[in-house]
């Protein structure tokens, strides 16, 4: 069996499974915040059951709409509030976090050979850390939160191998990119995608999340990578839970992909994603004559000091281009630079 199809076949007291199987598999931990939360919230009141199958599995983050833009907003967060301290669940409140799938691996709720779901598309950024992660819709997120189990159809797999080094300023974002330009949106629907070889063993742990993140932007079902030592080294200080052996978490020699593609990075250079999809990418040299107006740095999936501290260095010694905004922080029209 491969990394992924382990995991499950664990998690639903199976000695082996095969792709499109269905399993009935154990929930280690759910995560809803403040955008989706309200909704999974509202079904599982529904649903009748006083408890949640377990608080100690279960993590409520507010990141998406804070601090609250609109009474709608600050209601939403109120709901969530009063349904962490009613089930004595953790939460990490506005101020107290930050970005969910920065939160969740930092504060420890991550480990390899895991099942984690949470009401978010980019929850599949946890793969990063060997574990099996992905996206759920809130109503079922809420029968998760009832009965800690859920049913999922084991995916087949493709597996990515990269080789070669970056070069200067090319990262794990642009290999991700390429991915995507050359298997396309759906190009892994219901899948599982797992990152192997020299360049992915040699990758930070924010590279990593950075690559299993954009995963669902190909359709798949979650996107993986084996855990090693630097994985271990990442989450020294983070847990005190006992870990599940990593060699009893690596694809046996003998496992069946769908697919593999070979990728070497040498030669990559910086990728950009061209509107109006994701898989229409480009290099960014391509499209160096369009005019920026507007730039942000910083999100789940590549919001990490590792990325900031790039961006800075580009930016040392360099002032914005003078550009039309519609108002400056006293309100009234101008033009900064």
């Amino acid at each position: 069996m491969n990394i992924t199809e382990k995991i499950l076949a664990e998690a639903s007291g199976k000695d082996i499974v095969h792709p499109g199987e269905i399993v009935d598999a154990n929930v280690d931990i759910v995560m809803v915040h403040d955008l989706t939360g309200p909704l999974a919230v509202q079904a599982f009141e529904k649903i009748g059951v006083e408890k949640v199958w377990n608080n100690q599995k279960v993590v409520v983050i507010l990141d998406h709409q804070i601090p609250a833009e609109s009474v709608t907003a600050a209601e939403l967060h109120k709901k969530m509030r009063k349904f962490a301290q009613d089930q004595q669940l953790l939460i990490y409140d506005v101020g107290k976090g930050g970005i969910c799938h920065q939160v969740m691996p930092e504060k420890g709720h991550v480990l390899p050979g895991t099942i984690i779901v949470g009401a978010d598309s980019h929850t599949c950024t946890y793969g990063a850390f060997g574990a099996f992660a992905t996206g759920i819709g809130s109503t079922e997120a809420a029968a998760v939160l009832a009965t800690g189990k859920i049913w999922l159809k084991v995916p087949k797999a493709i597996k990515i191998n990269v080789e070669g080094q970056f070069q200067k300023y090319v990262t794990p974002k642009d290999l991700i990119l390429h991915v995507i330009g050359k298997l396309g949106a759906g190009g892994a629907i219901y899948k599982t995608v797992e990152f192997t070889g020299p360049t992915i063993c040699a990758m930070s742990i924010a590279g990593r999340m950075t690559i299993c993140n954009m995963t669902v932007e190909l359709g798949a079902k979650n996107g993986i990578v084996e855990p090693d030592e630097t994985t271990l080294k990442f989450l020294e200080g983070r847990t005190n839970k006992h870990m599940v052996s990593f060699e009893s978490l690596k694809s046996d020699s003998d496992a069946t992909y769908e697919k593999v593609v070979d990728i070497e990075v040498a030669d990559l250079t910086p990728q950009i994603a061209y509107p109006s999809s994701v898989d229409n990418v480009k290099p960014a040299s391509e499209v160096s004559n369009v005019r920026v107006e507007q730039a942000f740095i910083g999100s789940c999936t590549n919001g990490r000091i590792e990325d900031l501290r790039i961006a800075a260095k580009i930016l040392t010694g360099k002032m914005v281009k003078a550009t039309c905004f519609p108002f400056n922080f006293s309100g009234e029209s101008s033009i900064i630079g």
